[in-house]
């Protein structure tokens, strides 16, 4: 079953972003602050990654970078999912190679439709 990590320190939203996938589509994956986040992304090689901006330990930021560096990592997608309101933040997670940014509260159809993208991106000419 496919794997999707769930990167942040409220148990809260962990379990809601969770909750927007039927136990059949994913097999979710979490992670509380940023180390935790890097070492379950090495471990389980999730299909995706849901990343906070704002946690212990570290950003999200140093994850995404930790992420693209290492080969091991670099192909997964990342969604951004974050209340940081900065649009300079926004700018860089994405030159950072995050396919989405999404501003919580998150709504359960946008996340799907971004996870369904980023899990199948439309090709030009495709």
């Amino acid at each position: 079953m496919p794997k999707i990590l769930i990167a942040d320190d409220s148990r809260f939203q962990r379990q809601l972003l969770a909750s927007f996938f039927s136990p059949s589509e994913f097999e979710p994956v979490f992670a509380v602050d940023a180390l935790q986040a890097w070492m379950a992304a090495l471990r389980s090689a999730p299909q995706l990654i849901l990343l906070d901006i704002n946690m212990p330990g570290g950003t999200g930021i140093e994850v995404l970078k930790r992420l693209r560096m290492s080969t091991k990592t670099q192909h997964i997608p990342v969604i951004v999912v974050s209340s940081e309101e900065s649009p300079a933040t926004e700018s860089m997670v994405r030159s950072l190679g995050a396919v989405d940014f999404l501003h919580k509260p998150v709504e359960q159809e946008q996340l799907c439709a971004a996870v369904n993208l980023a899990l199948h991106p439309v090709r030009p000419g495709g």
